[in-house]
């Protein structure tokens, strides 16, 4: 069996963004950890009801990609481009988020998916969340 178990994300501020997805995803902290030898400190937050995680690190000198404002810019950097969280509400997360500090950047609407709405935001450091309602696993056929 393989499962996906958590998503990293290297942050400049650890503690604001740890702040940050904790309040507005509902998130819950673990015992920080890291490894001091190289100056690598690690948080991560815990899902409790759905079983998922976000290790948030942060090491000194790390440096940001080129920010997109656009989801299909944001395709133009190569490696990991966004988290994508599956709700129920997409409408009232993506509200959610705003209201938390997050930036819009692509407001609720229609998937490429017959059936399935989808948003994007950026975090406070401009790093994407796709919100989804797929009603089955990805790649699943949705019925009308």
């Amino acid at each position: 069996m393989t499962a996906l178990d958590h998503v990293g994300l290297s942050v400049a501020d650890l503690d604001a963004q740890a702040e940050w997805y904790g309040a507005a995803l509902g998130l819950e902290q673990l015992e920080p950890g890291g490894i001091p030898a190289v100056g690598l400190r690690v948080v991560f937050l815990v899902d409790p009801e759905h079983k998922w995680a976000l290790e948030l690190l942060n090491r000194p000198g790390s440096q940001h990609g080129p920010l997109a404002t656009s989801a299909p810019a944001h395709v133009l950097t190569q490696g990991y481009g966004h988290i994508c969280l599956r709700v129920d509400d997409v409408d009232a997360l993506y509200e959610r988020l705003l209201a938390a500090g997050a930036s819009s950047i692509m407001p609720p609407g229609e998937s490429p998916v017959s059936g399935v709405r989808m948003a994007f935001v950026a975090d406070p450091e401009g790093n994407f969340i796709e919100m989804l309602d797929r009603p089955g696993p990805p790649g699943t056929p949705v019925t009308p």
